[in-house]
Order: C-alpha cells, then sequence, then structure tokens
C-alpha cells in the first residue's frame, strides 16, 4: 500500500471541513507534488476521489446524526413550524443552486482549471483573505432560529464558486453565512450541513459511471482505505473546528491560504 494514498486521505479528511479546499489540496498534493501519484492513476483518481469524500459524508453522518434526525421528521411532518423543519428546507433549497451549475458546467470547469495551477493559487490566496475580513467586519448575531430563506439562499448561491478548486466549499458558505452576521460556530455547522446533500448527489452521480464502478472494484483495498481514513481524520476535523471557532476567527486560515497558494505559484512558475 502506497503511504502516500493514506496520506491523501488524510487531507481530503482535514482539508474538505476547514475552509482551506479540498479539491485543490488534493489536486496539489497528487497532482503537482505527486504524492500517492504512483498508485491513484487514470480512471481509479476519480473512483479514489469519491472514495474519499464519501468518507467525509460518512463523518458528516455520523456526527450529525441526531441533527439530520430531527431536521428531516420536522421538516417533512410539521414543515418550517419548527426550527428543524426550516433548517431541513432552508437546506434544500441551498442545495439547488450548486446541484444545477455542478451538472451543468462541473466537467468544463474541470476541464479548464484542474492543470491551471496558478489560478488554484490565486484562488487560495483571494478566497483566503476574503474569508477573514468578511469575518472581521461582520458582527456575531444571528442563530439558526434567525435564519430566513433568503440567507439559505444566499448561502446556497456561494456554493456555486466552490467548483473553482482554491475557493472552498466550506469556505465558501462560512463567509456567505458569516457576511449574513451568523454566529461563527453556527455558520460553520450550517455549511458542513449543507456539504451533506452536495457531496451524496457528486458521489452518486460519479458512481453511476461504469468506468468508475470498474476502477473500484479493481482497487477495493485502496478504496476501503480511502473510505476508513478520510472518515476518521474528518470525524475528527468536524469537532476540532467547531470547538476552534468558539474562541478564535479565520485568521490561521487564511495564512495557512496565502502560504500555501504562494508556494504553488512559485513552484508551478520554476517546476
Amino acid at each position: 500500500m502506497d503511504l502516500g494514498v493514506i496520506l491523501l486521505a488524510i487531507i481530503q479528511g482535514i482539508s474538505e471541513f476547514l475552509p482551506i479546499s479540498s479539491s485543490a489540496h488534493l489536486i496539489i498534493f497528487r497532482d503537482l507534488f505527486g504524492l500517492g501519484a504512483s498508485s491513484v492513476t487514470g480512471d481509479f483518481a476519480l473512483a479514489f476521489d469519491i472514495a474519499l469524500h464519501f468518507g467525509t459524508l460518512l463523518a458528516i453522518a455520523i456526527y450529525f446524526l441526531k441533527d439530520f434526525w430531527k431536521m428531516v421528521i420536522s421538516g417533512l411532518t410539521k414543515g418550517n413550524k419548527t426550527k428543524e423543519g426550516k433548517l431541513f428546507w432552508y437546506i434544500v433549497v441551498a442545495t439547488i443552486p450548486a446541484a444545477i451549475v455542478g451538472v451543468l458546467l462541473e466537467d468544463v470547469i474541470e476541464e479548464m482549471i484542474r492543470t491551471n495551477f496558478i489560478l488554484i493559487g490565486c484562488s487560495l490566496i483571494l478566497m483566503g483573505i476574503l474569508i477573514y475580513l468578511v469575518d472581521k467586519k461582520s458582527k456575531q448575531e444571528k442563530t439558526f432560529q434567525d435564519l430566513k430563506m433568503t440567507d439559505a439562499i444566499l448561502i446556497g448561491c456561494s456554493q456555486v464558486f466552490a467548483l473553482i478548486p482554491g475557493f472552498s466549499r466550506s469556505g465558501t458558505t462560512i463567509a456567505a453565512a458569516r457576511g449574513l452576521k451568523l454566529k461563527r460556530e453556527e455558520a460553520a455547522k450550517f455549511s458542513f450541513y449543507l456539504s451533506a446533500p452536495v457531496v451524496l448527489g457528486a458521489a452518486v452521480l460519479s458512481v453511476l459511471d461504469s468506468s468508475t464502478i470498474t476502477a473500484i472494484t479493481t482497487h477495493l483495498p485502496i478504496f476501503v482505505i480511502g473510505i476508513l481514513v478520510s472518515f476518521v481524520a474528518g470525524l475528527w476535523c468536524i469537532e476540532f473546528l467547531l470547538r476552534y471557532l468558539k474562541k478564535h476567527d479565520f485568521q490561521i486560515f487564511m495564512w495557512y491560504r496565502v502560504i500555501l497558494g504562494v508556494v504553488v505559484i512559485i513552484y508551478t512558475i520554476l517546476r
């Protein structure tokens, strides 16, 4: 087993939930720096990405199992008459923009941007600064109880930018939520809630491709290890971020993104 495969799974599990862009990290460390490249190649690269995302999806499902259960039951039986019911329908509506754009443009964006490492580096820097500035200038006033449908739609629309590697799905949704004055911890939670249907939908669509199924069955051990490692890393990362945001802002993530973005740009120019 290539150690790079395990490291990639750890990177996915952590970067999926921190506002640092999991897609950019997989591209940078595998395609640019060559981590795990000897094992994860060709059609299996896509299948392996699905495995890692499925692992982080399981982490969300397990960590927020009670929350999701209450939201689904309340949403389907009581509509928007309860806080949980409102959240359920807000998540449904907020998922629609990214789902539509993802189905229509994801392949185009992947072909245009996936190998443009300088653009990915610039996206890391730009979004890192944006998250920090929005958070710094926005008060922490709103809770889930104060959210409106228009807020959910705006946060959902922000996910569209996450199709560009480097922007980060969690980063864009957290920044949008903070811009609407949602408290940091609840902004992160809403971002986690939103990720579940998006990741699930992407995984289902990808698995429907016969070449993906063939790649998975051919490399089943690597597939299973990828799921387990990203699952464990994801669980840890969710707990870490929710605790961290109770007392800290996003400055550390801004500096990390800026430094990584600069390294990627310089490495790309010099290689």
